[in-house]
């Protein structure tokens, strides 16, 4: 029995390759170039000659600032890419399971962001990722979309690799302070979505549809650099000095949600999935990051 996984080449898709396989079935983990999830004949070949029991959807455009000039190449990875693969599970009967993000909001909640909250996304990446998902509902009943944020990991770009670059070039860094989210690990998404899989593989019927999950505790970007350094400075490493700004301060192409936090208890109701503190997720990556460095 075999469980498919899409973009095995990205930064949280290389986690399954690369993390413990609990789940006791062989994990197929292909790159874009084994699966172009944009070319529907290559994933009606890939399922009819592999049949996997799930299919987990890793793949994904995540140049946020850089959708707002590429928006042909957003939408056709990030819905087309999900409207082929979500058409075709239903075909093969096959549940999927997809990766989805914070930009389906606009951040102007005043509190942790349920699944039922209505979406506003401000700029293109986030459109496209929402139409993703709008897709999967559409075309497969039997479907599990899991939102996160904030996402690190020792592969990709991603804030924490920011952080030691910027670190050793500068000896001063201003970083946002009244933007909030949960950072999440890109290990600790690649587990969840194992867990899950394993739990319709063994269990069949669960309740379908979409689920937040994130790190705790809330924090914000410079919260997080914050902990960045102080814990990199425990190996050695000499951290910069840190100053709060506003996001008026730092603008960027695309604006960024103020508020990702997110409400995930129901993870934890339906599957018993609690959030990981990613402050100990961190320093795992740290511990490996500075190891090569």
């Amino acid at each position: 029995m075999t469980i498919l996984i899409t973009g095995a080449n990205g930064q949280v898709g290389r986690q399954f390759a690369e993390g413990p396989n609990k789940t006791g079935r062989q994990l197929l983990c292909l790159t874009r170039r084994q699966l172009d999830i944009t070319d529907p004949d290559a994933v009606h070949a890939v399922l009819t000659d592999r049949r996997p029991a799930l299919v987990i959807n890793a793949a994904a455009y995540t140049a946020v600032d850089r959708a707002e000039n590429e928006s042909e190449a957003a939408f056709l990875v990030n819905e087309h890419g999900c409207r082929h693969l979500a058409r075709h599970c239903r075909l093969f009967d096959i549940p999927l399971l997809h990766i989805s993000t914070d930009y389906v909001f606009d951040g102007s909640k005043g509190a942790p962001y349920l699944e039922t909250d209505p979406v506003q996304p401000l700029g293109i990446y986030g459109k496209s990722k929402l139409a993703g998902e709008q897709a999967i509902r559409e075309l497969q009943p039997r479907h599990i979309i899991l939102r996160t944020s904030w996402v690190f990991g020792t592969h990709g770009h991603n804030f924490v690799k920011t952080m030691l670059r910027l670190g050793k070039e500068r000896e001063e860094l201003k970083i946002v302070d009244d933007q909030r989210g949960g950072p999440t690990e890109a290990a600790d998404i690649a587990e969840t979505l194992l867990r899950i899989g394993t739990i319709i593989l063994e269990n069949g019927l669960i309740e379908w549809g979409t689920y937040h999950f994130s790190g705790k505790p809330a924090t914000s970007w410079f919260g997080f650099a914050q902990e960045i350094f102080e814990q990199a400075a425990k190996t050695g490493y000499r951290p910069p000095r840190l100053l709060p700004i506003p996001t008026s301060a730092y603008p960027l192409p695309t604006p960024r949600p103020a508020n990702s936090v997110f409400n995930c208890s129901k993870i934890r109701e339906k599957f018993g999935i609690e959030q990981p503190d990613w402050r100990q997720s961190l320093a795992k990556i740290l511990f490996e990051l500075l190891r090569k460095s």
